[in-house]
């Protein structure tokens, strides 16, 4: 990086500041953010003090574990400057979670859980995260801690840890993304499709949560996610005996979702041209009804849920001989590299997420409370826009010293992209 980035940094917090107030917490933000993004491998607050000597540690500390200042209109500016950037009808709006691995049993939220990093139960944090992107270009907006079950039902500690009233009560992790987009939102953030794995897709109260708000999405979901065909009809069955029947049933029963694709077209698809070359794999789609409405018992079938949204219904056969499967309710027309291209876009957050930890000690916290977490959470997401627009700003210049150089430049000189 070159030797201005600290003053570009302090012209670029500006609209920050403004919503601190007292001078020395706007002292304290560019410093704080400064550790994050200057050298050093370890980004926790006293290796950061102690590499910028006019910045005491007990200054910073306080201004991250206790100081009295709200973190909204940091937020509010940070969604601003993302939607500035990448924001638009062609972003998307990612949900999925980064796990932090901690020892022992104090760090608010740290418990024996799944943690997706490592593709393994561990000692962790895990937050909610949520990032709008476009293109390769991803801002991340929020994160939020998942507070697990031995945390919610154990009211002392999460007093300890400082967790506010408000977010004492049990939430799952799709409860929780619905009510950051829905801050989102408010806020103005402009995106056209939201995006999330399977472990969002799998919950129908966040896809249904998801339709009601007017928003499309293409989500994971698991093999045996049972669905109906597009064309199920609602009939009144016929009551062998006893009263007649009250209520409209399906005419056929659901399937899993692997079972409805087994008979397909699958065709091969390129979505996007990687370091590689293009990426490609199989898929098939069809349009289907998802059999997440209210439960009804069906005769002999038993419990069966009733037919609920329309969607499509995709398979991925990927080349090394994975199976993914996925719901989008993206319109009917939609082409089937269009619905290919919105559910291979996710990956963009997980770079994201590594970049983050490896580069801006999001996971080098060392602090236990839940106010000290989060807003060193939102420094690092700071930080990381802050990346980000210099990135963009820099190749936006380069493609234009391109454009206009002289004509006797080679046309095969190669453009950046960002």
């Amino acid at each position: 990086m070159d030797a201005d980035w600290q003053a570009d940094l302090e012209l670029w917090l500006d609209p920050f500041l403004k919503g601190l107030g007292n001078k020395t917490r706007r002292r304290m933000c560019p410093a704080y953010i400064a550790g994050l993004i200057g050298p050093g491998d370890r980004k926790s607050i006293q290796p950061m003090a102690a590499r910028a000597s006019e910045i005491s540690y007990d200054r910073l500390h306080h201004f991250i574990g206790a100081g009295v200042w709200d973190s909204a209109p940091l937020e509010t500016a940070l969604w601003e400057q993302a939607d500035a950037l990448v924001g638009g009808e062609k972003a998307w709006l990612i949900i999925d979670d980064t796990s932090m691995p901690k020892k022992g049993t104090s760090s608010v939220g740290v418990a024996p859980q799944y943690a997706s990093t490592l593709g393994k139960q561990a000692n962790c944090q895990t937050m909610v995260s949520v990032t709008l992107a476009s293109g390769e270009v991803p801002v991340m907006l929020s994160l939020r801690l998942f507070l697990p079950d031995s945390w919610t039902q154990d009211d002392s500690r999460m007093a300890k840890a400082g967790v506010p009233a408000e977010f004492r009560e049990p939430k799952s992790k799709p409860s929780i993304a619905i009510d950051e987009i829905d801050r989102i939102v408010a806020a103005g953030v402009r995106f056209g499709c939201v995006l999330a794995d399977a472990g969002y897709g799998l919950s129908a109260p966040f896809r249904q949560a998801l339709s009601a708000r007017g928003l499309r999405w293409a989500v994971g979901i698991p093999k045996h996610q049972k669905v109906y065909p597009a064309d199920v009809k609602l009939v009144f069955p016929v009551a062998g005996r006893g009263r007649p029947r009250l209520r409209h049933v399906p005419d056929i029963k659901s399937v899993a979702a692997h079972t409805m694709l087994e008979n397909a077209k699958w065709r091969q698809v390129s979505w996007r041209r990687g370091t590689k070359g293009r990426l490609v794999a199989r898929f098939a789609a069809m349009r289907v009804r998802i059999a997440d409405g209210a439960p009804q018992r069906i005769g002999a079938a038993g419990a069966q849920h009733m037919p609920g949204e329309e969607v499509w219904l995709v398979g991925e056969h990927r080349s090394n001989g994975e199976r993914k499967y996925y719901l989008s309710n993206l319109p009917g027309d939609t082409s089937v590299k269009e619905v290919a291209g919105a559910i291979k876009a996710r990956w963009i957050c997980e770079q994201a997420h590594q970049q983050l930890k490896e580069e801006l000690g999001l996971d080098h916290f060392e602090g236990r409370s839940w106010t000290g977490l989060h807003r060193h959470a939102l420094m690092t997401m700071m930080a990381y826009a802050f990346l980000q627009y210099r990135r963009l700003a820099q190749a936006g210049r380069k493609k234009k010293s391109l454009r206009t150089a002289p004509s006797t430049q080679s046309a095969s000189s190669p453009a950046s992209h960002p």
